[in-house]
């Protein structure tokens, strides 16, 4: 048995160096990993003298080249056990006894005594002088700390930090705050003295630019630094310099992510496998995925493609040419910080100039003009955007206007709706219009206007995320925005296809308040414009097309809420005293399962019965359009939008935009009802809801400010009144109140382009107030007018 139990020891011992050599973990594989800056750039040594190479895996798990130059320091970063005595500590700054975290043992937490110094956080088996040290965390500034959190005292009793390392990760307990507190501040305190600690391809990267006007010297770091070129082997620490640790105390920790560290080399297997892969797309949009949740990783995969498409062996195939397709879907989705930005353009410069009239020199010239417009995507690029910047393509996109009609444009990744609006107006002949116009998200049940500096990609990827029914999907539309002149409107013009196209969308939803004969007329004068003269072989659209459905609602509930005779059983039952309609004892569960159910029945037949008399009052009002669609006779599509317009603009308010709100009539906000708040050319006006005359009204110029006050509330204060609103348009109120002011101001030549354009700020306009986290869409913030 002692023999049998030796022989798995040694097995298990063989079988942790086998993995530790597999996965790179040996101090020789890495050791060119971080340096200090002043210790790879001696005074005096040329840009040639630094010479590193990407690790090579050997059999033995060692290196096959080797970075001179390495501090003494630096090489003892796991310090060997019992070199050195507790006596022999140099300055020190907080000791004290602390529970570790030991895995792999039956005890999981043990105590030790720490000492932090200048250099590191080192533990010992006692306080004693002579107390032999158990292991050493050496610190830099990419050391992390985890401070206390209450989930692990209630979970553990303790309070727990942890510091991450290099190659170790401690993690401590303490049943004492305060003490907790102390280590954590005393250790962070530390890592916040340490200089900032370089890589090589960072100190190579410096040479380059110092250097690029010198093509000897450039080509001759690179042949002497094989970490700039390409490799067919793996990557064992990332590029770039991150901080040790996890991510489990971030905001991506349920995204199944590693350390920052982690995911750079596992990003880099996954460049290699766009050489081999069938379908490229997916690996593409998991690279960039990644990117878009993890900010410092843009530069390092910026930094490892400039590598892999540098000396490439044979860089005119497809499968290199993978690296430049995805290089290509970076640039058009992130920007590199300045001094990446300035490698990758001298990188393409060189590319260009080695390579003319080559496909790497096409992908090049994309890449750099891609760079001068690109800005933070909000989303990962599309399946079809990718297979677009594949091919150094354009989309095409459909844009809708109202009626059936759409337009084709073709547009990049960087156009943004305020183009797509101006090339619509263009081609519509709109240019002239004294109108303004804005794009849509819709589908048949919400539309929402698209700020005019998004990009128009981000909102067709969204659009494939979003669940819509199959009969509703989501599109883009354009349509009048700001209705300043509706008299100006020829009635010849497309332009005014639109004002009748719009007016129906509010008689529809039930924003136009007019009797029921008036809207019975419009949807007949809509049958006869859509339809021409009655036929009993032509197919009318349905009645929720053509009339307000909750109009139907409200009068057959109405109706349907009168109280109707009940059978004697019941009468008598209502008479009956409380104590014997509901007996106690032993039948009392089964009478009360039995009133159950006869409730759920009682539903249902009230809920049949109210589909049936929606069905009856539709064919009522149904029959009576279509009896006045016959006396229509005659006239055409013109006339018949002509006499629509005009029993719309009856209305007072014809042309504003509605809003539903809570109207705050109390200034402590303790009463509410519910209005409209309509959002014209000239005022703001507050209706009730179904009434056509306002409530009250605020001309522009009585109106001292307005903006957002809170998460849902919106308020305007005219004169010395404060209206306060809770609703959830804040962004598109506010948005329609500056282009309406901006448009104001344009007329006045004090703003000569009144397009919707994005906020650069948050400000909401209100000096006493403190900035939102709300952002206002438009260029001109709600100021005091």
């Amino acid at each position: 048995m002692p023999l049998q139990a030796v022989c798995w020891f040694l097995c298990c011992r063989q079988g942790f160096r086998l993995l530790g050599r597999d996965y790179g973990e040996k101090e020789e594989e890495e050791s060119f990993e971080l340096r200090n800056k002043e210790d790879l750039t001696p005074n005096g040594r040329s840009p040639a003298d630094v010479t590193v190479s990407q690790p090579t895996h050997m059999a033995n798990g060692r290196n096959g080249h080797t970075v001179p130059g390495v501090s003494a320091e630096m090489k003892s970063l796991i310090i060997e056990k019992n070199k050195m005595g507790l006596e022999e500590e140099p300055e020190l700054l907080v000791k004290g006894w602390l529970l570790r975290e030991v895995r792999g043992s039956w005890i999981k937490q043990r105590r030790y005594w720490f000492v932090l110094s200048q250099d590191s956080l080192d533990y010992y088996s006692g306080p004693e002088k002579g107390a032999r040290r158990l292991g050493t965390l050496v610190l830099t500034n990419l050391c992390s700390v985890i401070w206390p959190d209450k989930q692990t005292y209630k979970e553990t009793g303790y309070w727990s930090i942890t510091v991450y390392g290099r190659k170790h990760c401690y993690r401590l307990y303490t049943k004492h705050f305060n003490e907790a507190v102390h280590w954590a501040c005393a250790i962070q305190k530390v890592i916040d003295t340490k200089a900032p600690v370089e890589t090589p391809t960072q100190l190579l990267i410096r040479d380059i630019e110092e250097n690029k006007f010198n093509p000897e010297v450039v080509e001759h770091i690179y042949q002497h630094n094989p970490i700039l070129k390409y490799t067919q082997g793996p990557l064992y620490a990332p590029l770039l310099p991150f901080p040790y640790g996890s991510l489990e105390h971030t905001y991506h920790s349920g995204k199944g992510y590693g350390s920052v560290r982690e995911e750079a080399v596992k990003l880099f297997n996954c460049l290699q496998q766009l050489e081999s892969a069938r379908e490229p797309v997916p690996i593409i949009q998991g690279v960039l995925q990644t990117c878009l949740d993890l900010r410092p990783l843009r530069d390092e995969v910026y930094c490892q493609l400039v590598k892999q498409t540098s000396y490439t062996p044979a860089p005119h195939t497809a499968a290199h040419l993978r690296y430049w397709q995805l290089l290509t879907c970076m640039s058009c989705t992130f920007l590199p910080g300045a001094t990446v930005l300035k490698y990758l353009r001298f990188h393409l410069k060189r590319i260009q100039s080695q390579s003319p009239e080559s496909e790497m020199d096409n992908y090049a010239s994309f890449i750099s003009e891609a760079l001068e417009k690109t800005k933070c995507r909000e989303r990962v690029p599309s399946w079809e955007e990718i297979q677009m910047l594949m091919s150094r393509q354009e989309m095409l996109c459909s844009v809708h206007y109202p009626g059936p009609g759409s337009c084709q444009l073709y547009i990049s990744s960087h156009t943004t709706a305020n183009e797509v609006v101006r090339r619509m107006q263009e081609r519509l002949g709109l240019h002239d219009s004294k109108n303004t116009f804005a794009l849509y998200e819709q589908n048949a049940l919400w539309e929402q206007p698209v700020a005019g500096g998004a990009l128009v990609a981000d909102i067709l990827t969204s659009f494939s995320t979003k669940e819509s029914e199959p009969n509703s999907p989501w599109k883009l539309c354009f349509k009048l925005y700001c209705l300043l002149d509706a008299d100006s409107i020829s009635v010849d013009s497309i332009e005014y296809l639109f004002l009748f196209e719009q007016c129906h969308e509010m008689v529809v939803r039930g924003q136009l308040p007019a009797c029921e004969e008036d809207l019975q007329a419009l949807a007949a004068l809509r049958l006869q414009c859509l339809m021409g003269d009655f036929s009993t072989h032509a197919p009318s659209p349905p009645l929720d097309e053509l009339f307000p459905g909750h109009m139907l609602e409200a009068r057959v509930l109405m109706s349907l809420s009168v109280p109707q005779a009940l059978p004697a059983c019941q009468l008598a039952a209502q008479g009956c005293p409380p104590t014997q309609r509901f007996p106690s004892g032993l039948l009392a569960g089964t009478l009360w399962s039995h009133t159950a159910t006869a409730a759920h029945k009682q539903k249902v037949e009230n809920d049949l019965r109210l589909r049936s008399r929606l069905k009856e009052e539709a064919a009522v009002v149904m029959g009576t359009i279509l009896d006045r669609w016959k006396g229509l006779a005659g006239y055409s599509c013109r006339d018949s939008m002509a006499a629509y317009l005009t029993i719309a603009r009856q209305w007072s308010g014809f042309g504003c935009t509605l809003y539903e709100v809570d109207f705050y009539i109390s200034s402590t906000g303790n009463f509410s009802q519910k209005l409209w708040l309509g959002v014209a050319a000239t005022s703001v006006s507050l209706y009730r809801q179904g009434e056509a005359e306002a409530l009250e009204s605020f001309p522009y110029g009585q109106i001292c400010s307005y903006g957002v006050s809170d998460s849902n509330t919106f308020k305007i204060t005219a004169g010395d009144r404060d209206l306060l609103f809770e609703t959830s348009k804040l962004t598109e109120i506010m948005q329609l109140m500056n282009a309406y002011f901006s448009a104001i101001h344009g007329q006045r030549g004090r703003v000569e382009d009144a397009d919707i354009t994005v906020a650069e700020s948050t400000e909401v306009g209100f000096h006493h107030l403190p900035a939102m986290p709300t952002p206002t869409l438009l260029e001109l913030p709600s100021h005091p007018v």
